[in-house]
Protein backbone atom coordinates (compact mmCIF):
# COMPACT_ATOMS: atom_id res chain seq x y z
CA UNK A 1 0.00 0.00 0.00
CA UNK A 2 0.98 3.70 -1.23
CA UNK A 3 1.63 5.98 1.67
CA UNK A 4 1.02 8.82 -0.47
CA UNK A 5 -2.77 8.36 -0.70
CA UNK A 6 -3.57 8.60 2.79
CA UNK A 7 -1.53 11.42 3.68
CA UNK A 8 -3.61 13.01 0.97
CA UNK A 9 -6.76 11.72 2.46
CA UNK A 10 -5.98 13.14 6.02
CA UNK A 11 -4.58 16.23 4.37
CA UNK A 12 -8.24 16.35 2.22
CA UNK A 13 -10.19 15.96 5.76
CA UNK A 14 -8.20 18.65 7.57
CA UNK A 15 -9.15 21.05 4.96
CA UNK A 16 -12.69 20.24 4.84
CA UNK A 17 -13.34 20.64 8.59
CA UNK A 18 -11.32 23.60 8.70
CA UNK A 19 -13.69 25.04 5.75
CA UNK A 20 -17.03 23.68 7.23
CA UNK A 21 -16.92 22.67 10.98
CA UNK A 22 -14.59 25.35 11.70
CA UNK A 23 -16.83 28.00 9.74
CA UNK A 24 -19.72 26.71 12.06
CA UNK A 25 -18.04 27.24 14.92
CA UNK A 26 -17.14 30.71 14.11
CA UNK A 27 -20.37 32.26 12.86
CA UNK A 28 -22.04 30.11 15.91
CA UNK A 29 -19.80 32.39 18.35
CA UNK A 30 -21.19 35.22 15.80
CA UNK A 31 -17.13 36.32 15.45
CA UNK A 32 -17.39 40.46 14.93
CA UNK A 33 -14.35 41.64 12.85
CA UNK A 34 -15.06 44.92 14.38
CA UNK A 35 -15.24 44.27 17.67
CA UNK A 36 -12.77 45.62 19.88
CA UNK A 37 -10.17 42.97 21.29
CA UNK A 38 -8.15 43.00 24.02
CA UNK A 39 -4.98 43.41 22.31
CA UNK A 40 -6.75 46.50 20.97
CA UNK A 41 -8.32 48.19 23.76
CA UNK A 42 -5.52 47.13 26.30
CA UNK A 43 -2.52 47.95 24.42
CA UNK A 44 0.67 47.98 26.26
CA UNK A 45 3.13 46.17 23.58
CA UNK A 46 4.36 44.48 26.48
CA UNK A 47 1.50 41.75 26.88
CA UNK A 48 -0.95 42.99 24.71
CA UNK A 49 -0.21 44.04 21.16
CA UNK A 50 -2.04 43.19 18.76
CA UNK A 51 -0.37 41.24 15.44
CA UNK A 52 -1.06 40.28 12.27
CA UNK A 53 -2.38 36.56 12.00
CA UNK A 54 0.48 35.26 9.47
CA UNK A 55 2.86 36.34 12.37
CA UNK A 56 0.51 35.09 15.18
CA UNK A 57 0.08 32.00 13.46
CA UNK A 58 3.56 31.03 13.35
CA UNK A 59 4.58 31.99 17.28
CA UNK A 60 1.12 30.13 18.62
CA UNK A 61 2.03 27.21 16.41
CA UNK A 62 5.28 26.73 17.23
CA UNK A 63 4.29 26.99 21.65
CA UNK A 64 1.49 23.92 20.71
CA UNK A 65 3.40 21.36 18.06
CA UNK A 66 6.32 20.24 20.45
CA UNK A 67 7.18 17.01 21.35
CA UNK A 68 3.61 15.76 21.90
CA UNK A 69 2.58 15.10 18.19
CA UNK A 70 6.04 13.28 17.31
CA UNK A 71 6.55 11.39 20.99
CA UNK A 72 2.86 10.13 21.22
CA UNK A 73 1.37 9.29 17.79
CA UNK A 74 5.09 7.53 17.14
CA UNK A 75 4.62 5.43 20.77
CA UNK A 76 0.95 4.67 19.92
CA UNK A 77 1.83 3.37 16.31
CA UNK A 78 4.34 1.05 17.93
CA UNK A 79 2.01 -0.40 20.20
CA UNK A 80 -1.27 -1.12 18.48
CA UNK A 81 -0.25 -0.63 14.88
CA UNK A 82 -0.95 2.51 12.30
CA UNK A 83 -4.45 2.30 11.82
CA UNK A 84 -6.15 2.94 15.38
CA UNK A 85 -3.80 5.70 15.90
CA UNK A 86 -4.48 7.39 12.41
CA UNK A 87 -8.60 7.10 12.96
CA UNK A 88 -7.83 9.13 16.70
CA UNK A 89 -5.90 11.48 14.90
CA UNK A 90 -8.11 12.46 12.69
CA UNK A 91 -11.24 12.56 14.79
CA UNK A 92 -9.82 13.51 17.85
CA UNK A 93 -8.06 16.62 15.95
CA UNK A 94 -11.54 17.65 14.30
CA UNK A 95 -14.19 17.08 16.32
CA UNK A 96 -12.70 17.62 19.75
CA UNK A 97 -8.70 19.35 19.83
CA UNK A 98 -10.13 21.52 17.26
CA UNK A 99 -13.18 22.62 19.56
CA UNK A 100 -11.14 22.93 22.47
CA UNK A 101 -8.62 25.17 21.51
CA UNK A 102 -11.21 27.51 19.55
CA UNK A 103 -13.24 27.81 22.63
CA UNK A 104 -10.43 28.12 25.00
CA UNK A 105 -9.50 30.88 22.86
CA UNK A 106 -13.18 32.76 22.47
CA UNK A 107 -14.06 33.40 25.84
CA UNK A 108 -10.42 34.67 26.83
CA UNK A 109 -10.87 37.61 24.26
CA UNK A 110 -14.26 38.19 25.29
CA UNK A 111 -13.52 37.97 28.97
CA UNK A 112 -10.42 40.50 28.72
CA UNK A 113 -8.06 38.04 27.76
CA UNK A 114 -7.74 36.50 31.02
CA UNK A 115 -7.29 32.58 30.93
CA UNK A 116 -9.63 30.06 31.05
CA UNK A 117 -9.15 29.10 35.01
CA UNK A 118 -10.28 32.95 35.74
CA UNK A 119 -13.12 32.16 33.25
CA UNK A 120 -14.38 29.50 35.07
CA UNK A 121 -14.03 30.76 38.17
CA UNK A 122 -16.23 33.98 37.12
CA UNK A 123 -18.90 30.96 35.92
CA UNK A 124 -18.32 28.27 38.58
CA UNK A 125 -16.86 29.49 41.67
CA UNK A 126 -13.71 30.61 43.32
CA UNK A 127 -12.98 27.02 44.94
CA UNK A 128 -13.13 25.87 41.08
CA UNK A 129 -10.55 28.08 40.04
CA UNK A 130 -8.47 27.26 43.14
CA UNK A 131 -8.80 23.61 42.26
CA UNK A 132 -7.91 24.16 38.17
CA UNK A 133 -5.26 26.13 38.95
CA UNK A 134 -3.52 23.03 40.96
CA UNK A 135 -4.40 20.78 38.13
CA UNK A 136 -2.57 23.20 35.67
CA UNK A 137 0.55 23.57 37.86
CA UNK A 138 0.69 19.71 38.12
CA UNK A 139 0.26 18.68 34.46
CA UNK A 140 2.89 21.48 33.62
CA UNK A 141 5.25 19.69 35.74
CA UNK A 142 5.17 16.56 33.93
CA UNK A 143 4.87 18.44 30.20
CA UNK A 144 8.17 19.74 31.96
CA UNK A 145 9.64 16.37 32.83
CA UNK A 146 8.89 14.59 30.05
CA UNK A 147 9.69 16.97 27.36
CA UNK A 148 13.43 17.85 29.61
CA UNK A 149 14.07 14.10 29.36
CA UNK A 150 13.42 13.76 26.02
CA UNK A 151 15.26 16.32 25.08
CA UNK A 152 18.58 15.41 26.58
CA UNK A 153 18.26 12.08 25.62
CA UNK A 154 18.69 13.86 22.03
CA UNK A 155 21.95 15.15 23.10
CA UNK A 156 23.19 11.92 24.20
CA UNK A 157 25.48 9.14 21.59
CA UNK A 158 26.14 8.96 18.52
CA UNK A 159 23.56 7.79 15.49
CA UNK A 160 25.23 5.47 13.07
CA UNK A 161 23.40 5.41 9.70
CA UNK A 162 23.58 2.42 7.02
CA UNK A 163 26.07 4.16 5.44
CA UNK A 164 28.53 4.46 7.72
CA UNK A 165 28.05 8.87 8.60
CA UNK A 166 27.65 9.62 12.27
CA UNK A 167 24.63 11.73 13.52
CA UNK A 168 26.70 13.38 16.45
CA UNK A 169 24.22 14.35 19.35
CA UNK A 170 26.68 16.43 20.76
CA UNK A 171 26.54 18.33 17.66
CA UNK A 172 22.47 18.45 17.83
CA UNK A 173 23.13 19.57 21.28
CA UNK A 174 25.69 22.38 19.92
CA UNK A 175 22.77 23.00 17.43
CA UNK A 176 20.33 24.07 19.44
CA UNK A 177 22.76 26.17 22.16
CA UNK A 178 23.40 28.29 18.87
CA UNK A 179 19.17 27.69 17.81
CA UNK A 180 18.65 29.59 21.61
CA UNK A 181 21.16 32.51 20.57
CA UNK A 182 19.95 33.54 17.45
CA UNK A 183 16.82 34.72 18.51
CA UNK A 184 18.27 36.96 21.26
CA UNK A 185 20.56 38.99 19.00
CA UNK A 186 17.32 38.83 16.83
CA UNK A 187 15.23 40.10 19.90
CA UNK A 188 17.67 42.53 21.23
CA UNK A 189 17.72 44.27 17.57
CA UNK A 190 14.13 44.77 17.21
CA UNK A 191 13.84 46.33 20.21
CA UNK A 192 16.40 48.99 19.93
CA UNK A 193 17.40 49.57 16.50
CA UNK A 194 14.61 50.19 13.64
CA UNK A 195 14.85 46.50 11.84
CA UNK A 196 11.81 45.07 10.89
CA UNK A 197 10.45 42.14 11.70
CA UNK A 198 10.21 40.83 7.86
CA UNK A 199 14.59 41.80 7.35
CA UNK A 200 14.69 40.40 10.64
CA UNK A 201 13.02 37.24 9.37
CA UNK A 202 14.90 37.34 6.06
CA UNK A 203 18.65 37.57 8.02
CA UNK A 204 18.33 35.25 11.08
CA UNK A 205 15.92 32.23 9.56
CA UNK A 206 19.07 31.18 7.43
CA UNK A 207 21.22 31.77 10.45
CA UNK A 208 19.30 28.74 11.85
CA UNK A 209 19.47 26.60 8.92
CA UNK A 210 23.53 26.97 9.24
CA UNK A 211 23.28 26.20 13.06
CA UNK A 212 21.67 22.64 12.21
CA UNK A 213 24.34 22.50 9.53
CA UNK A 214 27.45 23.77 11.96
CA UNK A 215 26.63 22.19 14.94
CA UNK A 216 28.11 19.23 13.88
CA UNK A 217 31.34 20.08 13.32
CA UNK A 218 31.22 21.56 17.30
CA UNK A 219 29.56 19.02 18.89
CA UNK A 220 29.36 19.94 22.98
CA UNK A 221 30.32 16.31 24.32
CA UNK A 222 30.80 16.17 28.07
CA UNK A 223 30.09 13.53 31.24
CA UNK A 224 30.68 9.67 31.14
CA UNK A 225 27.94 9.04 28.41
CA UNK A 226 24.32 7.32 28.84
CA UNK A 227 22.52 8.26 31.19
CA UNK A 228 24.67 10.01 33.70
CA UNK A 229 24.83 12.59 30.60
CA UNK A 230 21.52 12.55 29.71
CA UNK A 231 21.20 13.63 33.35
CA UNK A 232 23.57 16.55 33.52
CA UNK A 233 22.03 17.52 30.05
CA UNK A 234 18.51 17.44 32.35
CA UNK A 235 19.57 19.93 34.64
CA UNK A 236 21.18 22.27 32.31
CA UNK A 237 17.91 22.37 30.27
CA UNK A 238 16.04 22.64 33.61
CA UNK A 239 18.43 25.56 34.35
CA UNK A 240 17.85 27.37 30.87
CA UNK A 241 13.90 27.08 31.69
CA UNK A 242 14.07 29.08 34.71
CA UNK A 243 16.26 31.82 32.90
CA UNK A 244 13.53 31.48 30.06
CA UNK A 245 11.01 32.22 32.69
CA UNK A 246 11.83 35.55 34.57
CA UNK A 247 13.84 37.05 31.31
CA UNK A 248 11.91 39.41 28.90
CA UNK A 249 9.53 37.95 26.73
CA UNK A 250 10.83 40.02 23.91
CA UNK A 251 14.27 38.61 24.64
CA UNK A 252 13.70 35.42 23.77
CA UNK A 253 10.52 34.22 23.56
CA UNK A 254 8.70 36.18 21.31
CA UNK A 255 11.85 35.84 18.09
CA UNK A 256 12.35 32.11 19.35
CA UNK A 257 8.34 31.65 18.98
CA UNK A 258 8.73 33.24 15.15
CA UNK A 259 11.31 31.84 14.07
CA UNK A 260 10.54 28.29 15.07
CA UNK A 261 6.90 28.75 13.26
CA UNK A 262 9.08 28.61 10.39
CA UNK A 263 10.76 25.72 11.07
CA UNK A 264 7.57 23.97 11.76
CA UNK A 265 6.02 24.89 8.23
CA UNK A 266 9.62 23.87 6.56
CA UNK A 267 9.58 20.52 8.42
CA UNK A 268 6.03 19.92 7.35
CA UNK A 269 6.72 21.08 3.86
CA UNK A 270 9.57 18.97 3.48
CA UNK A 271 8.01 16.05 4.92
CA UNK A 272 4.63 16.43 2.67
CA UNK A 273 7.53 17.01 -0.89
CA UNK A 274 9.65 13.65 0.24
CA UNK A 275 6.44 11.87 0.61
CA UNK A 276 4.97 13.12 -2.91
CA UNK A 277 8.64 12.28 -4.28
CA UNK A 278 9.63 8.56 -2.78
CA UNK A 279 6.51 7.18 -3.40
CA UNK A 280 6.74 5.04 0.19
CA UNK A 281 5.10 1.69 0.74
CA UNK A 282 3.31 1.27 4.37
CA UNK A 283 4.87 -1.71 5.55
CA UNK A 284 4.18 -1.99 8.79
CA UNK A 285 0.83 -3.93 10.43
CA UNK A 286 -2.24 -1.85 10.63
CA UNK A 287 -3.91 -3.64 13.98
CA UNK A 288 -1.38 -5.15 16.42
CA UNK A 289 -4.68 -6.06 18.81
CA UNK A 290 -6.11 -4.50 22.06
CA UNK A 291 -2.81 -5.18 24.12
CA UNK A 292 0.02 -4.25 23.46
CA UNK A 293 3.14 -6.43 23.75
CA UNK A 294 3.64 -4.69 27.14
CA UNK A 295 0.58 -5.47 28.35
CA UNK A 296 -1.45 -2.36 27.72
CA UNK A 297 -4.65 -2.13 26.43
CA UNK A 298 -5.91 -0.05 23.36
CA UNK A 299 -8.59 1.17 25.62
CA UNK A 300 -7.77 4.08 27.04
CA UNK A 301 -3.93 4.08 26.94
CA UNK A 302 -4.38 5.47 23.02
CA UNK A 303 -6.22 8.32 23.77
CA UNK A 304 -4.00 9.38 26.19
CA UNK A 305 -0.53 8.68 24.89
CA UNK A 306 -1.15 10.56 21.73
CA UNK A 307 -2.10 13.20 23.07
CA UNK A 308 -1.43 16.51 21.83
CA UNK A 309 -1.57 15.03 18.37
CA UNK A 310 -5.44 14.75 18.75
CA UNK A 311 -6.33 17.38 21.69
CA UNK A 312 -4.07 18.69 24.11
CA UNK A 313 -4.81 20.47 27.42
CA UNK A 314 -1.80 22.41 27.52
CA UNK A 315 -3.46 24.09 24.18
CA UNK A 316 -5.82 26.19 26.49
CA UNK A 317 -2.92 27.91 28.47
CA UNK A 318 -1.17 28.80 25.32
CA UNK A 319 -4.37 30.32 23.55
CA UNK A 320 -6.05 31.83 27.07
CA UNK A 321 -2.45 32.98 28.33
CA UNK A 322 -0.72 34.83 25.86
CA UNK A 323 -2.82 34.44 22.36
CA UNK A 324 -5.76 35.90 23.27
CA UNK A 325 -3.67 39.22 24.47
CA UNK A 326 -2.25 39.07 20.51
CA UNK A 327 -5.50 38.35 18.54
CA UNK A 328 -5.74 41.89 16.46
CA UNK A 329 -9.64 40.89 15.20
CA UNK A 330 -11.97 38.09 16.89
CA UNK A 331 -12.35 36.67 13.24
CA UNK A 332 -8.73 35.71 13.48
CA UNK A 333 -9.63 33.17 16.10
CA UNK A 334 -10.57 30.71 13.79
CA UNK A 335 -7.55 30.26 12.09
CA UNK A 336 -5.42 30.67 15.52
CA UNK A 337 -7.83 28.22 17.31
CA UNK A 338 -9.03 25.72 15.11
CA UNK A 339 -6.82 25.75 12.33
CA UNK A 340 -3.72 25.35 13.96
CA UNK A 341 -5.25 22.03 15.84
CA UNK A 342 -5.73 20.68 12.62
CA UNK A 343 -2.49 21.65 11.36
CA UNK A 344 -1.20 19.90 14.23
CA UNK A 345 -3.06 16.93 13.78
CA UNK A 346 -1.14 16.80 10.06
CA UNK A 347 2.28 17.30 11.90
CA UNK A 348 0.97 14.34 13.88
CA UNK A 349 -0.39 12.13 10.82
CA UNK A 350 3.54 12.92 9.49
CA UNK A 351 4.90 11.64 12.65
CA UNK A 352 2.71 8.00 12.76
CA UNK A 353 3.84 7.78 9.23
CA UNK A 354 7.84 7.45 9.79
CA UNK A 355 5.96 4.45 11.72
CA UNK A 356 3.92 3.68 8.73
CA UNK A 357 7.03 2.81 6.76
CA UNK A 358 9.30 0.53 9.06
CA UNK A 359 9.24 -2.67 8.49
CA UNK A 360 8.15 -4.82 12.00
CA UNK A 361 12.06 -6.12 12.25
CA UNK A 362 13.64 -3.46 11.93
CA UNK A 363 16.20 -2.19 14.06
CA UNK A 364 14.58 1.27 15.11
CA UNK A 365 12.19 -0.91 17.10
CA UNK A 366 14.33 -2.22 19.17
CA UNK A 367 13.59 -0.22 22.72
CA UNK A 368 12.27 2.23 20.44
CA UNK A 369 13.17 5.60 20.74
CA UNK A 370 10.54 8.26 18.72
CA UNK A 371 13.09 11.17 18.37
CA UNK A 372 15.44 8.33 16.32
CA UNK A 373 12.17 6.94 14.43
CA UNK A 374 10.94 10.47 13.26
CA UNK A 375 14.53 11.77 12.17
CA UNK A 376 14.68 8.09 10.29
CA UNK A 377 11.64 8.40 8.48
CA UNK A 378 12.23 12.46 7.83
CA UNK A 379 15.64 11.90 6.04
CA UNK A 380 14.09 8.82 4.27
CA UNK A 381 11.49 11.49 2.74
CA UNK A 382 14.29 13.75 1.99
CA UNK A 383 16.44 11.55 0.74
CA UNK A 384 15.05 11.65 -3.29
CA UNK A 385 15.30 15.08 -2.84
CA UNK A 386 19.40 14.84 -2.91
CA UNK A 387 19.60 16.09 0.90
CA UNK A 388 22.51 13.73 2.30
CA UNK A 389 20.72 11.92 4.77
CA UNK A 390 23.31 12.59 7.74
CA UNK A 391 21.99 16.06 7.23
CA UNK A 392 18.32 15.11 6.86
CA UNK A 393 18.63 13.18 9.96
CA UNK A 394 20.29 16.40 12.24
CA UNK A 395 17.78 18.43 10.82
CA UNK A 396 14.77 16.44 12.14
CA UNK A 397 16.24 15.94 15.31
CA UNK A 398 16.73 19.79 15.77
CA UNK A 399 13.42 20.14 14.73
CA UNK A 400 12.52 18.17 17.18
CA UNK A 401 13.92 19.46 20.37
CA UNK A 402 13.53 22.82 18.76
CA UNK A 403 9.40 22.37 18.75
CA UNK A 404 10.46 21.22 22.96
CA UNK A 405 12.02 24.11 23.35
CA UNK A 406 9.32 26.64 22.08
CA UNK A 407 7.39 24.67 25.09
CA UNK A 408 9.32 24.25 28.05
CA UNK A 409 10.07 27.49 28.83
CA UNK A 410 6.39 28.80 27.87
CA UNK A 411 5.51 26.00 30.55
CA UNK A 412 7.86 26.99 33.53
CA UNK A 413 6.85 31.06 32.93
CA UNK A 414 2.84 29.26 32.50
CA UNK A 415 3.83 27.46 35.81
CA UNK A 416 5.23 30.62 37.68
CA UNK A 417 2.39 32.72 36.78
CA UNK A 418 0.23 29.91 38.34
CA UNK A 419 2.38 30.11 41.72
CA UNK A 420 2.31 33.57 42.08
CA UNK A 421 -1.68 33.73 41.24
CA UNK A 422 -1.88 31.20 44.20
CA UNK A 423 0.09 32.47 46.96
CA UNK A 424 -0.39 36.15 45.80
CA UNK A 425 2.97 37.25 45.78
CA UNK A 426 3.02 39.31 42.80
CA UNK A 427 6.81 40.64 43.74
CA UNK A 428 10.57 39.55 43.18
CA UNK A 429 9.68 36.78 45.62
CA UNK A 430 6.27 35.22 43.87
CA UNK A 431 8.41 35.61 40.72
CA UNK A 432 11.72 33.82 41.97
CA UNK A 433 9.39 31.18 44.25
CA UNK A 434 7.44 30.34 40.92
CA UNK A 435 10.21 29.44 38.83
CA UNK A 436 12.33 27.73 41.42
CA UNK A 437 9.14 25.36 42.24
CA UNK A 438 8.09 24.74 38.79
CA UNK A 439 11.74 24.24 37.81
CA UNK A 440 12.90 22.39 40.56
CA UNK A 441 10.44 20.04 41.35
CA UNK A 442 10.93 18.52 37.74
CA UNK A 443 14.39 17.81 38.65
CA UNK A 444 14.06 15.59 41.96
CA UNK A 445 11.85 13.45 39.17
CA UNK A 446 14.74 13.57 36.00
CA UNK A 447 17.64 13.23 38.66
CA UNK A 448 15.87 9.82 40.33
CA UNK A 449 17.40 6.38 39.60
CA UNK A 450 15.64 5.12 36.61
CA UNK A 451 13.03 1.90 36.54
CA UNK A 452 14.48 -1.32 35.65
CA UNK A 453 12.59 -2.85 32.54
CA UNK A 454 13.01 -6.05 31.22
CA UNK A 455 16.57 -5.96 32.71
CA UNK A 456 17.42 -2.52 31.22
CA UNK A 457 17.33 1.45 32.45
CA UNK A 458 14.02 2.97 31.61
CA UNK A 459 14.61 6.96 31.00
CA UNK A 460 12.45 9.14 32.96
CA UNK A 461 10.44 10.54 29.93
CA UNK A 462 8.98 7.23 29.32
CA UNK A 463 8.38 6.22 32.97
CA UNK A 464 6.14 9.77 32.95
CA UNK A 465 5.26 10.02 29.71
CA UNK A 466 1.64 7.67 30.46
CA UNK A 467 1.20 9.95 33.42
CA UNK A 468 1.85 13.55 30.94
CA UNK A 469 -0.43 12.11 28.47
CA UNK A 470 -3.10 11.22 31.13
CA UNK A 471 -3.02 14.55 33.20
CA UNK A 472 -2.65 16.73 29.49
CA UNK A 473 -5.64 15.14 28.86
CA UNK A 474 -7.38 15.58 31.93
CA UNK A 475 -6.48 19.08 32.23
CA UNK A 476 -8.33 19.00 28.48
CA UNK A 477 -11.44 17.29 29.85
CA UNK A 478 -11.19 20.52 32.42
CA UNK A 479 -10.91 22.82 30.32
CA UNK A 480 -13.70 21.45 27.97
CA UNK A 481 -15.84 20.90 31.22
CA UNK A 482 -15.12 24.79 32.38
CA UNK A 483 -16.37 26.06 28.30
CA UNK A 484 -19.56 24.05 28.60
CA UNK A 485 -20.18 25.70 31.66
CA UNK A 486 -19.32 28.99 29.77
CA UNK A 487 -21.92 27.81 26.77
CA UNK A 488 -24.60 26.79 28.62
CA UNK A 489 -24.94 29.91 30.46
CA UNK A 490 -24.24 31.83 28.35
CA UNK A 491 -26.22 30.66 25.12
CA UNK A 492 -28.43 27.96 26.44
CA UNK A 493 -28.98 26.14 23.21
CA UNK A 494 -28.96 22.30 22.67
CA UNK A 495 -25.87 22.09 20.56
CA UNK A 496 -23.66 23.22 23.30
CA UNK A 497 -23.86 19.23 24.56
CA UNK A 498 -22.97 18.07 21.42
CA UNK A 499 -20.45 20.57 20.50
CA UNK A 500 -19.08 20.81 23.97
CA UNK A 501 -20.56 18.19 26.01
CA UNK A 502 -19.71 14.60 24.32
CA UNK A 503 -15.93 15.89 23.86
CA UNK A 504 -15.83 16.74 27.47
CA UNK A 505 -17.13 12.95 28.70
CA UNK A 506 -15.37 11.28 26.33
CA UNK A 507 -11.93 12.91 27.63
CA UNK A 508 -12.76 12.84 30.83
CA UNK A 509 -13.45 9.21 30.31
CA UNK A 510 -10.96 7.86 29.09
CA UNK A 511 -8.20 10.20 30.92
CA UNK A 512 -9.48 9.33 34.25
CA UNK A 513 -9.64 5.15 33.30
CA UNK A 514 -5.80 5.41 32.07
CA UNK A 515 -4.93 7.43 35.14
CA UNK A 516 -6.90 4.91 37.64
CA UNK A 517 -5.31 1.58 35.70
CA UNK A 518 -1.68 3.61 36.24
CA UNK A 519 -2.19 4.59 40.04
CA UNK A 520 -3.62 0.43 40.30
CA UNK A 521 -0.50 -0.93 38.63
CA UNK A 522 2.27 1.32 40.26
CA UNK A 523 1.36 0.32 43.48
CA UNK A 524 1.64 -3.39 42.84
CA UNK A 525 5.06 -2.93 41.13
CA UNK A 526 7.99 -3.25 43.00
CA UNK A 527 8.31 -0.24 45.30
CA UNK A 528 4.39 0.43 45.03
CA UNK A 529 3.61 4.06 47.01
CA UNK A 530 7.41 4.90 46.76
CA UNK A 531 6.86 6.02 43.46
CA UNK A 532 5.72 9.24 42.33
CA UNK A 533 2.99 8.09 40.30
CA UNK A 534 0.36 6.75 42.41
CA UNK A 535 0.85 9.67 44.49
CA UNK A 536 0.73 12.06 41.85
CA UNK A 537 -2.25 9.99 40.15
CA UNK A 538 -4.50 9.83 42.80
CA UNK A 539 -4.25 13.84 43.31
CA UNK A 540 -4.97 14.35 40.00
CA UNK A 541 -8.22 12.21 39.97
CA UNK A 542 -9.22 13.72 43.18
CA UNK A 543 -8.97 17.62 42.03
CA UNK A 544 -11.33 16.37 38.71
CA UNK A 545 -13.41 14.92 41.02
CA UNK A 546 -14.31 17.70 42.85
CA UNK A 547 -14.09 20.15 39.35
CA UNK A 548 -17.12 17.66 38.29
CA UNK A 549 -18.55 18.25 41.37
CA UNK A 550 -18.28 22.18 40.72
CA UNK A 551 -19.47 22.26 37.29
CA UNK A 552 -22.45 19.94 38.39
CA UNK A 553 -23.54 22.65 40.93
CA UNK A 554 -22.69 25.38 38.28
CA UNK A 555 -25.26 23.54 35.86
CA UNK A 556 -27.55 23.06 38.53
CA UNK A 557 -27.89 26.34 39.94
CA UNK A 558 -30.84 28.78 39.33
CA UNK A 559 -28.46 31.64 38.05
CA UNK A 560 -29.85 33.63 35.32
CA UNK A 561 -28.31 33.22 31.49
CA UNK A 562 -25.26 35.49 31.51
CA UNK A 563 -25.67 37.75 28.39
CA UNK A 564 -22.55 37.16 25.92
CA UNK A 565 -20.51 40.28 25.33
CA UNK A 566 -20.59 39.62 21.56
CA UNK A 567 -24.21 38.48 21.78
CA UNK A 568 -25.55 41.27 23.31
CA UNK A 569 -24.93 43.61 21.23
Amino acid sequence: MSLLPILLVCGVLFFLAYRTYGRWLANTMRLDPDAPTPAVEMRDDVDYTPIEPKFLLGQHFSAIAAAGPIVGPILAGVMFGWLPALIWIVVGSILIGGVHDFMALVPSVRHKARSIAEVVREHMSQRSYVLFLSFIWIALVYIIVAFTDVTAQSFVGNQTLENGDVVKGGGIAASSVIYLLIPMVMGVLLKFTKLSLGAATLIFLPLVGLAIWGGQFIPIEFGPGGLGTQKIWDVMILAYCAIAAVIPMWLLLQPRGHLGGYFLYAALAAAGIGVLISNKTVEYPAFLGWTSATGQSLFPILFITIACGACSGFHSLIASGTTSKQLRRETDARLLGYGTMVMEGMVAVISLSCVMILASNSSLLESPKPNLIYASGIASFLEPMGVPIALAIAFALMAFTTFVFDTLDVCTRLGRYIVQELTGWKDKRGIWLGTILTAGVPALFVLQDPLIVNGKPQPAWLTFWGLFGASNQLLAALTLLGITVWLWRTQRARWVWFVAGLPTAWMYGMSVWAIVTMVMAASKAPGGWSSPVPWVGSVLVALAFLMLLEAINAFRSPRPMVPEPALAA
